[in-house]
């Protein structure tokens, strides 16, 4: 059995040549760093590359909502006005967020819920509806005096879902089909500097409305 030949001495490339291979392969993983990584995952933008190439807004949005994720985590959602037990639309009504829960023609249809509130800047509220795998639920909100960041998503025991982020949007609608069994809706947080008030309604298939 005949095994190649080693490579001659002369055909390995040179300490010189491996230290000037290492020494470019750091500068460029050092400029993704500045250019790609940083904007695009944590919203910072030494060059200006990352505006240029719209990473760095979406790194920014990364960041807050995951700032907001780890707050709503560690129970700084819970309010004077608000606590972190989860509450009937109908009891809320008689709190601060003073909602109405009631079948009413609004806009151009017929809306099963409209739930108008308040929030104040830094607030957070979440209102999800119980539903069953399968089930559509066509939603509208609309933000008056400002803007909110938002995620719509769902849990259940053992499952996470997120179907949508968003931030600095004033309006959203469509139609939320829930991906399994168990409670789906939107997060909201306002950022700005003012109160906004925003009126959630929906209309499908769902057996519950609450807070969370």
């Amino acid at each position: 059995m005949y095994n190649s030949d080693a490579p001659l001495q002369a055909e390995l490339p040179s300490s010189q040549q491996l230290m000037k291979s290492t020494i470019l392969a750091a500068i460029a993983a050092i400029v993704l760093l500045f250019t790609v990584v940083l904007p695009a995952e944590y919203g910072i933008d030494p060059t200006g590359v990352g505006n240029l190439l719209r990473l760095t807004e979406m790194g920014q949005v990364k960041q807050q909502l995951a700032e907001e994720a780890a707050a709503d985590a560690a129970g700084l959602l819970a309010t004077d006005t608000l606590t972190s037990e989860t509450v009937d639309i109908d009891n809320v009504t008689e709190q601060a967020m003073s909602a109405t829960l009631a079948d009413t023609a609004v806009a151009s249809g017929q809306w099963r819920d409209e739930i108008p509130f308040t929030l104040t800047p830094g607030e957070g509220l979440e209102i999800k509806m119980k539903m069953a795998s399968g089930d559509k639920t066509e939603y509208s909100w609309v933000v008056t005096g400002g803007d909110v960041n938002f995620d719509t998503h769902g849990d259940a025991s053992g499952k996470t879902m997120s179907y949508e982020k968003g931030r600095g949007v004033a309006a959203d609608e469509g139609v939320l089909e829930a991906a399994f069994t168990g409670n789906h809706g939107w997060f909201w947080r306002n950022r700005g500097e003012s109160d906004v008030q925003v009126v959630l309604r929906t209309r499908g298939d769902y057996s519950t409305i609450k807070t969370m």
